[in-house]
């Protein structure tokens, strides 16, 4: 290819003191070369984070939970425009630093094996197959398909990894090679096979003793050997320091920096590669393996139309930054991840009903934000999505996990007992935000810091649902959360029940959406939502056994895959590969058909998504 001959010809030209210097995600600048300073850390997880105004869409797990493909490559698609336009501005002050590049550290691919894993809410969720034809989709619409790459995608974090949080620095995932293939390494198969993703970033953990950022099994073995990669390798950062300071694989940053280097991880994310020099000077690596590296890191500099004066994406305005198509984008696909778990006849809401608005998640912004998150200038929280449909008496009622916050924060029970009383039905808006459930070192709260230790509700939400519970009126319990929380009682308690993942910075205007019957709800649940923890093996088992919904034994609350519309949708399958869907009930609605196959276990291997309006009977053709 063009760009690995431009690569090759413009590192022949470096020493190779000038080769390692740009093997750091800081890379310097070479004059005489033309290179200009380049920062290869960029995050756009759903949008464009870290880099000032930008659409913030649904969480990586919302998005999941629409079961849209083509929506995702849409929003894909303008996550690119807008990291172009920053990048178009960014690069006419002569270099580009951290988050105003081209080189993405997304998607997060890895599986949603246990409920309790922070950064769950990063992911598309439990199923590989799911989270393989999303993350093609999102590759896909970052990546381009012109002459050169729109951005560049990485897939992350390669590849057992989902926690614990807390001990991620020095722990070591024990995998059965059943295990591995079926279920971690399978969406990262997928997505090199379908969608050609420039970049992997491995994982800050050993896998069966070797850690992740220098092992030469995965690395090579089985990323580029098996499944024939063929891109560049980034670690997490910090995570090549992990070799000789928390896993005790090396004695020093040299030893740390070769073995990583050596084995295939061609970019530092962290400072270890300062030490290639020394390491190299000491007869541990050899100039080849830096060459190969760099080659690597600059073919995808040249592939993106770094140097290049014809690059078709240079000419993406500013003006794309959240803009009216990319706002109304993101407010469609938070319509698409809110998933209606109950409804006794209460939902849609009628304009006229008076409504109490209460809970710790009604106007919390954070919530419609998750994490690795940008920053929009216009938002709705549920407050105000709800205020454009009526009138709701709002009261917070209590802090989300505080039992006993400041009295001067005007935050109690009461006020949300007085708002219930004065209305017909009560929206109650709870569950969990990003500050209690994250990546460790960024969630820190006594709920339980990054990972969770209970599927519980705080106690302070607990409290104020019993309180409101005992005036007897209907009950729309909204659960906002990343991640299952058990929700048991409200099943069997509440009117309706909605599972709103961090829906974004129009969710509580799609949310409202629902809630008003403006759109049905169509979304899926893309994990299981379990009773207890008590029912599932420990957090640092590995094994697959008993978990998710291929493997788990018991009776979840909800099983994956679940979700309600307002219609009534009859699914008739003729044979394995087509289904007639009837819409029987009143209203219009898109729906997904989820095909799952029996391989010994359980397995989703398929899903459409149509639209299908009241009284319609349609075929589905897999």
């Amino acid at each position: 290819m063009w760009y690995h001959d431009k690569a090759r010809e413009l590192v022949a030209q470096m020493t190779v003191e000038e080769k390692m210097e740009q093997l750091r995600y800081e890379a310097p600048a070479i004059p005489r070369l033309g290179v200009p300073a380049y920062n290869w850390w960029n995050e756009c997880l759903h949008g464009v984070a870290r880099a000032g105004r930008a659409t913030v869409f649904p969480q990586a797990i919302a998005m999941a939970a629409s079961f849209d493909a083509p929506l995702m490559r849409e929003v894909a698609v303008a996550i690119s425009d807008e990291a172009r336009a920053n990048y178009n501005q960014y690069r006419k002050f002569g270099e580009t630093d951290i988050y105003q590049g081209l080189t993405y550290w997304s998607p997060n691919i890895n599986i949603f094996r246990d409920p309790r894993w922070g950064r769950g809410h990063e992911t598309y969720g439990e199923d590989p197959y799911l989270t393989g034809v999303m993350g093609v989709e999102f590759i896909k619409g970052l990546q381009g398909e012109g002459k050169y790459r729109k951005l560049d995608a990485t897939v992350k974090h390669f590849a057992a990894h989902s926690g614990p949080e807390g001990i991620r620095h020095s722990f070591n995932a024990v995998v059965s090679d059943k295990d591995m293939r079926e279920t971690y390494l399978w969406a990262f198969r997928y997505c090199i096979e379908n969608a050609e993703p420039s970049a992997v970033m491995g994982a800050y953990n050993r896998y069966n003793g070797e850690p992740c950022c220098g092992s030469k099994t995965l690395l090579e073995d089985i990323l580029r050997g098996e499944l024939g990669f063929e891109g560049y390798v980034v670690s997490d950062c910090g995570a090549i320091k992990d070799f000789h300071t928390n896993h005790h694989v090396t004695l020093s940053a040299e030893e740390s920096a070769a073995m990583a280097l050596t084995n295939g991880c061609d970019l530092n994310c962290g400072q270890v590669y300062k030490m290639l020099r020394s390491a190299y000077e000491a007869g541990l690596i050899e100039e080849s393996v830096i060459t190969r590296a760099a080659e690597r890191l600059f073919a995808a500099r040249f592939r993106l139309g770094m140097f290049s004066a014809d690059c078709e994406y240079d000419s993406i305005p500013y003006s794309v930054v959240e803009c009216r198509k990319h706002i109304d984008l993101s407010r469609k696909m938070a319509q698409e991840s809110i998933v209606l778990l109950k409804n006794n006849g209460i939902l849609p809401l009628s304009r006229d009903t008076k409504v109490a608005l209460v809970g710790p998640n009604a106007d919390s912004v954070s919530v419609l934000l998750g994490n690795y998150n940008g920053t929009p200038s216009k938002y709705y929280t549920v407050l105000r999505g709800m205020q454009e449909y009526g009138d709701p008496i709002y009261a917070a009622g209590c802090h989300i996990y505080a039992e006993n916050p400041s009295k001067h924060a005007g935050i109690n029970y009461k006020s949300a007992v007085v708002a219930a009383e004065h209305a017909d039905i009560i929206v109650m808006c709870m569950g969990l935000d990003p500050s209690m459930e994250g990546e460790g070192g960024d969630a820190n709260n006594p709920f339980g810091g990054a990972d969770k230790y209970t599927l519980e509700l705080p106690t302070s939400q607990t409290a104020l649902y019993e309180r409101l519970r005992e005036l007897g009126k209907p009950i729309v319990f909204v659960n906002i959360s990343g991640s299952c929380v058990n929700l048991k009682r409200q099943r069997e308690e509440c009117d309706a029940l909605i599972q709103c993942f961090y829906p974004g910075a129009m969710g509580g205007l799609a949310l409202a959406d629902i809630l008003y019957g403006e759109v049905s709800p169509c979304a899926r649940l893309p994990v299981t939502f379990y009773e207890s923890l008590d029912d599932l093996p420990s957090f640092e088992d590995y094994s697959m056994e008993n978990r998710t919904y291929k493997f788990y034994r018991g009776e979840p609350v909800f099983e994956f895959g679940f979700g309600l519309t307002y219609s009534e949708i009859k699914e008739r399958w003729i044979d394995g590969q087509t289904v007639e869907l009837e819409n029987r009930g009143d209203f219009d609605t898109s729906y997904t058909v989820l095909r799952f196959e029996y391989i010994p276990h359980k397995s989703l291997c398929g899903f459409k998504r149509v639209f299908i309006r009241k009284g319609e009977r349609i075929t589905v053709e897999f």
